[in-house]
């Protein structure tokens, strides 16, 4: 996934001399956080008078915000360089600056090595270092190459600014809110621990005031945000220590904030007062996305993940006997160091107790500095290939049952955006499928009661309920 990240201009002040505006071009790959911290370095840059632009070729500053979890990543961020350069060498020889900065985990990973294999780009900065974007922008413009990936010591969300209410409406009535970033479980497969270091969690009073701030600018719909999310914890104003399920509840209080959601989720920390948030809590919506990676006992082993297929199993059923309404979703890998047939049958096997609404499948692909990319018996490729698209079929087919069972459904519809045809608003059902539905366009932002009428192959299409 790409995104280009709209920043808005900063309103001139009166009498003051007229200076043309620098512009900054932003690509977003990969997860929602990225998608959050994208927005929270333009909100520093916009308080520094830059302003977006969505052609390349009209930026001064070129921001590439990089994911490192696919496959090759770090190279598909080096031939996008390879293109930026020959954009820069042109922009120069008509002597205009172009700027070109690495963010994210790919930056992170790579570090100085950026700067020797991309002679064009002038800054790398890491994930827990955004707040010092605009200065180390100031020291690149000024001809200096910048690396900043070293972990901060200051919390950065307290440098970070608070986007405004104008800037919050332009985004839509859906926001996602960082409340953790990091991650212990250090997984063999996974770069979370070394890109994004270990679990943090940010306070009750600054995730409430965020969501306060988000909700008072129009957002309808929140989704709290962490590697491992539900591993979020803090002291909460009573004096305990306070867990997710406690922060949802603390959040449901904010008037005008109508649903919940929270992502990406490890089956070891689902503990029982976040189980019950499910059965509890309206506004926290039935879906949840909670990773097993692979069915088979002892793959998960080698894979670090500290749980069983069984203790899997069993926790969907205690969080489906609290919400029958749920939808699940999952993330797997298939052909991991030494799976066999056999493996990859339990797999299978799980896949079909389960049954995901939705989910994610990959091919095991070794990532340098992980403990998987030192493991022996890798597995041919056109065996992961047979496994994946075997496991995708599956998969598929579940999230075709669960779509096509929705039909008939009444639900409440929360409106997000124009659709594709006149005259067609697009929301998310509780269980985060698109759903496609005839409203007027001053109606966005509104939870209305739709009928699902039919299930496509990636959406849902309803009738009003008069």
């Amino acid at each position: 996934m790409t995104q280009e990240t709209a920043l808005l201009p900063k309103s001139p002040v009166a009498g003051e001399e007229h200076v043309p505006a620098r512009k900054v071009f932003v690509k977003t790959y990969g997860c929602q956080m990225n998608v959050y911290d994208s927005d929270r370095m333009s909100d520093a840059l916009t308080r520094d008078g830059y302003v977006a632009t969505d052609v390349l070729e009209d930026a001064d500053f070129v921001l590439l915000n990089t994911c490192h979890i696919r496959e090759k990543a770090a190279e598909k961020v080096y031939s996008e360089l390879g293109r930026l350069r020959e954009l820069k060498k042109a922009k120069a020889s008509v002597g205009r600056e172009m700027v070109i900065g690495v963010a994210g985990c790919v930056a992170q990973a790579e570090g100085n090595e950026i700067l020797r294999r991309a002679p064009a780009v002038d800054l790398v900065i890491g994930p827990q270092t955004y707040h010092r974007l605009p200065e180390a922008l100031k020291r690149a413009r000024n001809g200096e190459r910048v690396v900043e990936t070293d972990y901060a010591i200051e919390d950065k969300f307290e440098h970070l600014p608070a986007p405004d209410r104008a800037k919050t409406r332009l985004r839509g009535v859906t926001a996602f809110l960082t409340v953790q970033e990091g991650c212990d479980k250090f997984c063999t497969f996974c770069v979370v621990p070394y890109t994004r270091g270990s679990e943090v969690s940010r306070p009750v009073a600054q995730i409430v005031a965020e969501a306060e701030k988000l909700v008072d600018g129009g957002v309808r719909e929140i989704t709290l945000l962490g590697q491992n999310v539900n591993a979020w914890h803090a002291t909460g104003p009573d004096g305990r220590d306070w867990g997710l399920g406690d922060l949802l509840r603390r959040l449901g209080e904010i008037g005008g904030l109508a649903r919940l959601r929270y992502t990406t989720s490890h089956p070891r920390d689902m503990d029982e007062s976040l189980i019950e948030a499910h059965r509890s809590m309206a506004k926290l919506m039935p879906y949840l996305h909670l990773p097993v990676q692979s069915g088979s006992d002892r793959i998960l082993k080698a894979m670090n993940r500290r749980h069983t297929a069984a203790e899997y199993l069993a926790l969907v059923e205690r969080i489906r006997t609290v919400q029958p309404d749920l939808a699940l979703s999952g993330d797997f890998i298939v052909g991991f160091p030494g799976e066999t047939d056999q493996d990859f049958e339990d797999t299978m096997r799980l896949v079909e107790a389960v049954g995901y609404a939705q989910a994610f499948s990959f091919k095991y692909s070794s990532r340098p500095g992980t403990p998987g990319a030192d493991l022996k018996d890798q597995v041919p490729e056109d065996v992961k290939a047979k496994r994946l698209e075997r496991l995708q079929t599956l998969l598929f087919k579940q999230q075709r049952d669960f779509a096509a069972a929705c039909v008939g459904r009444e639900i409440d519809l929360l409106l997000e955006k124009p659709g594709r045809m006149p005259g067609q608003l697009v929301g998310r059902s509780p269980w985060l499928q698109p759903v496609n539905v005839d409203a007027k366009r001053s109606q966005i932002g509104d939870i209305i009661q739709v009928r699902i009428t039919k299930a496509g192959p990636n959406s849902l299409f309803a009738e009003l309920i008069e």
